[in-house]
């Protein structure tokens, strides 16, 4: 691992340091066994102390033990999952060893579990909005490297799809569907309360990867409104927010965990081409003379060429413990991750600390966070894999030549490489080197105060910042045939840098007031908030290497622009007789995206609960182990527009080759562009409906929800009148809508002490239609196009337009002959036109919108069964109804490939072949044809893992884990893989099939 530097900043942190009232020797401890309903002893079970951070968990034996407890009267809580938690109540004299015991009787949630939500906690029986939460113990097994894969398939209307195979290569998440257009449609991440910037980061594959997967403790999803409006501006596709690990007192020991999981990765699947020897019987059967003579003798299966069995290794190590009031966790993890494309890879280390001190008897608690990430990457030439899928398999490849690095290329006359012609595949790879270096520290310190004079008043105080550093630089080999394009051009380079700072303080009182008179409980939060985020581009200087092409340029002024959020919020939660509950909340928000007069926008929400359990009519029927109604309506808003200043007047300096001419010299000119002084935020404004419900003692529990959302104010391009350079512009106009119901069920078939069995199912149905698009209503507009393909220059396939999904597919109808056969350049002439010969003419007027790549329905299905020591899970997703543009198939299924006219040859596809249709001779990109019906079932994952208990004379404890991932897919898409986010599948990055071990060492 290289030297690690850390630059131009100093994290500093100032830590509280004064005497405890109380001597050591004074204090006594809380010690005791914890047991299910038949005996058994319970490993793992969580102990701590009410409203205070100490706490431990309970060993092998079930035995526990918190040290250090000042003399007092505590509420001592045991949570254990798969067991509805327990209190009890206990003295604690001073130097008193006191006694405490609990047993379990079998249950399956914890209702009484605290669940992290904006700005706060609350139990999981009086939340009112729709939230879900995940802990650690439940995440997704195997090799991670960026931390939404741990929750892939685990939540209801939570969509998690990967962009790719590629080390650390992030994943498009939607929860609940798309709610724009041209503004993000990611969510919010908060980290330890921190809203965090999950823009792109120069030289990051995605910017979570900068995020150690082992370090998070537990995952919220906040889906609808009522629950995430407090987060206002930019709520509109949910929020995700993320724990981090921390420290304990527990039995005042230093505890060492340390984990490994290395890995295998391989391609299992790859594009059905001809092989050389079918090439080259084609070839001959139907080519000219000069096309067989162009054949090579070689057999060359390029795809296999490109790809390699890669090796991963992650490695953690976390320190634990408490010295007197000061719980602490440190922690490091290692990552080295090599890709299956040649070349590609990731190297990543993460330190961590987290220290949580009480000071003043508890009425001052203190967290403090850093996590820290240092990466290097090597991005492989992507466009090596489709052109490995087309390149002519009879080509050796390497050469007699030494020229081009002695890999074979197609060549001109003049010895040059052909420019028009494909480049090696191997050469595309080895001749590349992209590299790059990223810094991202995120730290926080939070002070959360009782206020004495005030019973249950407290103020939290958090100080956040978040750095980024990114470089690297392309080097496009002297002897590469693609850096030998130009005459006189041998090789490029390029660098880049950029630099991401992101501050926030805020400030808020929380009020909670039990009023007995009246059978309620009030908890009000009122705060402030000011978020500001820099992202700079430096400038720099690039020194010509011999004979090389410089792309970037002596940059004199480099690059900077900001924006800050300015923010004041409120939440009242109200508790009547247990059973009732209420909650509003209402944030004003300020950006400087936007103008003076549109800054400001108020977003507010309301929903209610009613505990039905509680009732002792419903209680009485004995059917329900809980059960729990909710109704919720909220509005949020969304300002990620990819532009901080788009309401003011900006200028574009025209190129050199457009010029004009005063005397003998060209002056280039500035363009000034559309733009509209008062645009602003898009707001979704949501309704949702949902039953919480248990039975059998919640031995099966789980949550329906229906929901409907309504985006107004659609930030999109539209056409104006002319008068200006353009006419289009970006403005709020359009409306989008989605509908949908989520369904989860959690099952524990069978809990007894040797054996545990859990069942997970979640099922979404997500319908989203645009329902407006334009200033004015034209019942000619064929909508707007979108969705590039490949096959000339401004090909598209998909369009957006009123009553139709997001990304419609936006096609010609291919007409079929009596067997069923699709008929080469024959489509459904719809508006009925004829030439002057009376023939049909097929044109833009033709084409039709016909299926999306948006799923109508998704599920997850997981298990995990424990008997004795040794577990077995898996983890399993499905999507139906979403369908894909094969690019592959429309490029590569036909005889044109061969038959050019070019100086060289490109593989086709199987499919050409294929006995249900006539051998296409020429591509039709935009052809219905190749839309296919993607419906998959994929097994994500099957894990088997070992406990071997106590070793080294009961001092440690051993876990070992076997792992495969991605291990078989069910789909009739005749294409590599069916779960393409974009819906136009053009020859991504595969995601292999991995095989881990893991050891888990704890001492």
């Amino acid at each position: 691992m290289k030297k690690i530097y850390f630059k131009r900043h100093l994290i500093a942190f100032m830590v509280l340091i004064m005497s405890l009232s109380e001597a050591w020797a004074q204090n006594g401890s809380i010690a005791g066994k914890v047991q299910d309903e038949t005996g058994e002893t319970l490993p793992g079970v969580s102990v701590v102390i009410e409203s205070t951070r100490q706490g431990s968990a309970t060993d092998i034996d079930g035995n526990y033990k918190i040290s250090n407890v000042a003399p007092g009267t505590y509420v001592v809580i045991a949570n254990f999952i798969g067991y509805e938690g327990l209190r009890q109540s206990i003295t604690v004299g001073a130097g008193q060893d006191a006694v405490l015991n609990f047993k379990f009787k079998s249950g399956s949630i914890n209702l009484n579990e605290t669940v992290v939500i904006g700005y706060g906690a609350v139990a999981k029986k009086d939340l009112t909005g729709s939230v879900t939460s995940i802990n650690s113990k439940d995440f997704n097994a195997g090799a991670v490297s960026t931390p939404e894969q741990l929750i892939t398939g685990k939540i209801a209307g939570v969509q998690i799809t990967s962009n790719g195979g590629a080390p650390g290569s992030g994943s498009r998440i939607r929860i609940r569907g798309g709610t724009s257009l041209n503004a993000s449609n990611d969510p919010l991440y908060v980290i330890d309360g921190v809203p965090v910037d999950n823009g792109a980061i120069n030289g990051a594959p995605n910017p979570l990867s900068l995020i150690n997967p082992n370090d998070i403790e537990n995952y919220t999803v906040l889906k609808d409104a009522s629950a995430s409006a407090i987060y206002g501006s930019r709520a509109a596709n949910g929020v995700i927010l993320i724990t981090t690990k921390k420290g304990a007192l527990g039995d005042g020991k230093v505890h060492v965990g340390l984990n490994t999981l290395n890995s295998l990765s391989k391609v299992n699947k790859f594009v059905d081409v001809l092989s050389a020897d079918e090439f080259r019987k084609l070839v001959t059967d139907s080519g000219t003379a000069t096309q067989i003579a162009r054949l090579g003798k070689a057999n060359t299966n390029w795809q296999n060429e490109i790809y390699q069995t890669a090796f991963t290794t992650d490695n953690n190590i976390s320190i634990t413990g408490g010295i007197k009031q000061l719980p602490y966790r440190v922690g490091i993890g290692y990552l080295n991750q090599e890709g299956v494309l040649k070349t590609s890879k990731l190297e990543r280390i993460a330190p961590s600390l987290n220290l949580s001190p009480s000071f003043f008897k508890n009425t001052l608690k203190v967290d403090v966070n850093a996590k820290y990430s240092y990466s290097e990457n090597r991005f492989a030439d992507q466009g090596a894999i489709g052109t490995a899928v087309g390149f002519d398999p009879t080509q050796e490849i390497r050469s007699n030549s030494p020229l081009y690095g002695g890999f074979f290329e197609y060549l001109t006359s003049t010895g040059r490489p052909d420019a028009l012609s494909p480049r090696n595949p191997v050469g595309l790879l080895e001749q590349r080197k992209d590299i790059s270096e990223v810094n991202r520290f995120l730290g926080n310190i939070a002070l959360d105060y009782k206020i004495p004079f005030i019973d249950g008043l407290r103020a939290n105080l958090n100080l956040a910042t978040d750095r980024a550093r990114g470089k690297g630089s392309v080097l496009v080999e002297a002897t590469s045939a693609i850096g030998n394009l130009a005459a006189g051009r041998e090789g490029t380079f390029s660098q880049y840098k950029q630099e991401k700072n992101n501050d926030l303080i805020e400030f808020y009182l929380n009020y909670v007031k039990e009023i007995k008179s009246i059978k309620s409980r009030i908890d009000l939060t009122g705060g402030y908030s000011f978020q500001n985020f820099e992202t700079s581009s430096p400038s720099f200087d690039l020194e010509n290497g011999k004979r090389d092409t410089i792309l970037t340029a002596k940059n004199p002024f480099g690059s900077f622009t900001d924006n800050a959020l300015l923010s004041v919020y409120g939440r009242l939660n109200y508790n009547f007789m247990e059973r009732y509950l209420l909650t509003v909340t209402l944030r004003n928000d300020g950006s400087s995206r936007f103008a003076k007069d549109v800054r400001f926008g108020l977003f507010p929400s309301v929903a209610f609960a009613w505990r039905a359990i509680d009732e002792k009519f419903i209680k009485s029927l004995n059917v329900f182990s809980d059960l729990k109604v909710r109704l919720g309506y909220g509005i949020v808003g969304q300002q990620e527009i990819f532009s901080d200043y788009p309401y003011i007047a900006n200028f574009t300096q025209g190129e050199a080759t457009s010029g004009y001419i005063f005397g003998n010299t060209f002056y280039t000119t500035l363009r000034p562009d559309p733009y509209d002084p008062f645009i602003k935020w898009e707001e979704t404004a949501t309704y949702n409906a949902g039953i919480d419900f248990g039975f059998f003692n919640n031995r099966i529990y789980g949550t329906v929800d229906y929901y409907e959302k309504y985006t107004s104010d659609l930030i999109n391009t539209v056409t104006v009148s002319a008068g200006g350079l353009s006419n289009r512009l970006l403005t709020n106009v359009g409306s989008i809508e989605n509908k949908g119901i989520e369904l989860g069920i959690n099952i524990v078939p069978i809990a007894n002490k040797n054996v545990n069995w859990e069942l997970g199912f979640n099922l979404t149905r997500n319908r989203n239609k645009i329902t407006k698009i334009n200033l004015v209503t034209d019942e000619k507009f064929r909508g707007i196009l979108t969705g590039g393909i490949a096959g000339g220059t401004g090909l598209t396939i998909q369009n957006q337009n009123v009553g139709l999904p997001i990304n419609s597919f936006y096609v010609l109808e291919q007409k079929y002959d009596a067997n069923g056969n699709p008929i080469e350049g024959q489509f459904t002439n719809f508006n009925g036109d004829v030439d002057s010969k009376g023939l049909p003419i097929i044109n833009d007027n033709d084409f039709y919108w016909f299926k999306n790549p948006e799923p109508k329905l998704y599920f997850g299905f997981n298990s995990n069964v424990s008997y004795k020591k040794w577990s077995l899970g898996f983890v399993s997703r499905a999507q139906f109804g979403n369908y894909l543009y094969n690019q592959i198939n429309a490029e590569r299924g036909n005889y044109a490939n061969i038959d050019n006219g070019r100086a060289f040859f490109q593989n086709l596809n199987q499919s050409y072949f294929d006995s249900k249709f006539e051998k296409f001779g020429v591509n039709t990109f935009r052809s219905d044809y190749y839309i296919e019906d993607a419906t998959f079932f994929r097994m994500d994952n099957i894990n088997l893992g070992y406990n071997f208990g106590r070793i080294l004379n009961n001092k440690a404890s051993l876990k070992a884990s076997f792992v495969v991932q991605n291990v078989f897919t069910i789909t009739n898409y005749s294409g590599l893989d069916p779960e393409v986010s974009s819906g136009i599948d053009n020859n991504i990055y595969p995601r292999p099939t991995v095989y881990s071990f893991g050891l888990n060492f704890q001492l």
